[in-house]
Order: structure tokens, then sequence, then C-alpha cells
């Protein structure tokens, strides 16, 4: 499956609800899902950690519907050569 295929299925089921919410509810839903990976993570629970990345994938896809972003298409600043090298710490 690519990227925006899951955008579209996301935004198909939720986006209209997600709207409604808007941007900084929605943002404090992802902010508490990315809490829950962190948990998962720091426990070494394999099984809930891969739901917990698949939960946190949902709710990036959430807000960039809601934020109006293409996630496939702004992926490409990584896939298209534009990023040399990483930042420093």
């Amino acid at each position: 499956m690519h990227i925006s295929e899951f955008q579209r299925f996301i935004s198909e089921k939720y986006e209209k609800r997600d709207r409604e919410r808007g941007i900084p509810g929605t943002f404090m839903w992802f902010i508490e899902e990315v809490g829950e990976l962190s948990t998962a993570l720091a426990s070494k629970d394999h099984e809930n950690t891969v739901e917990e990345f698949a939960d946190v994938l949902a709710w990036l896809c959430t807000l960039a519907n809601i934020s109006d972003v293409d996630l496939e298409e702004a992926c490409k600043k990584y896939t298209s050569g534009q990023v040399e090298g990483f930042k420093p710490k």
C-alpha cells in the first residue's frame, strides 16, 4: 500500500469528524498516540509497539488530511535527493 492510499483510506473513514474536531484537538490525539508509542517502545512489547506505530501513522494522516497536506508528496523531500546529510546535533 502506498502512503497516499492509506491517507485516502483514513480520509474516507474519519475526515468529516476530524475536521469538526479541528487541528488543535486532533494534534492532542496525535501526541497522546506518540506517548503510547513511547511507552510501548520502552516496554519492549513488540505486539503493542506494532499497534502503536499504526495508530501514530493513522493520526499523522488525519492531521495531514485536515491540514490539506499530501503526505506522499511531502515525503518527496526525502526521495528526490533534496535532503543532504543530517541536521547537526
